[in-house]
């Protein structure tokens, strides 16, 4: 019996894929990876995590050793004043299975927490029965009928878009998709679209 996953409005915050997918196995929702400490460099990924936090909110969950600190410190910096929930995994001793050894602090980090423990951490922060949505959201569809995907000059078009929205111009469709109804609603990608 498979358990359901928890539906969270916030971004995610994380610091790398094997994170992400540790996450991904336990909630539906948008998660960002920082790819470490790539993220004092990716403006536009930094663009994109300030407008989650000004939104919809944000919750940083980096692990716990010092690396992470500084990321989530990191962070803090540059969406000050956003909805920010600091999420913390426990100093555990131990070593990801994947490693061939533990980290320099011996800590496990988000890809070596359980599965169980992630989803105690997120589920307040769940709409789980509550039945409520984040909005209506655009789909793959839509956005190729309208010509911002699989079309000549689409890329283009689809760059303008983001810029109306107010969004990193790198998103990718399913970017796009996964922001609708939260950073932006049908009504102002509407808008967006009719002002290019």
């Amino acid at each position: 019996m498979s358990i359901e996953k928890l539906k969270i409005k916030r971004a995610v915050i994380v610091e790398g894929r094997y994170d992400k997918g540790k996450l991904s196995s336990v909630m539906d929702g948008v998660i960002i990876r920082t790819d470490g400490f790539g993220i004092f460099k990716d403006n536009e990924k930094k663009k994109l995590i300030k407008k989650y936090a000004e939104t919809a909110g944000i919750i940083i969950l980096t692990d716990s050793d010092s690396a992470g600190r500084i990321i989530r410190n990191h962070i803090k910096s540059f969406t000050d004043g956003g909805n920010i929930v600091n999420l913390y995994i426990p100093k555990i001793k131990g070593k990801e299975k994947r490693k061939n050894e533990a980290s320099k602090e011996g800590f496990l980090g988000v890809e070596g927490f359980s599965a169980s423990d992630l989803r105690g951490l997120l589920l307040p922060f769940s709409d789980l029965g509550t039945g409520e949505s984040s909005g209506e959201k655009i789909t793959r569809t839509l956005l190729y009928d309208d010509g911002f995907f699989g079309t000549d000059g689409s890329d283009s078009k689809r760059k303008a878009l983001l810029g109306r929205l107010g969004l990193p111009d790198n998103l990718n469709v399913s970017d796009i998709i996964s922001a609708s109804g939260v950073l932006f609603s049908l009504e102002e990608y509407e808008n967006a679209k009719s002002k290019l």
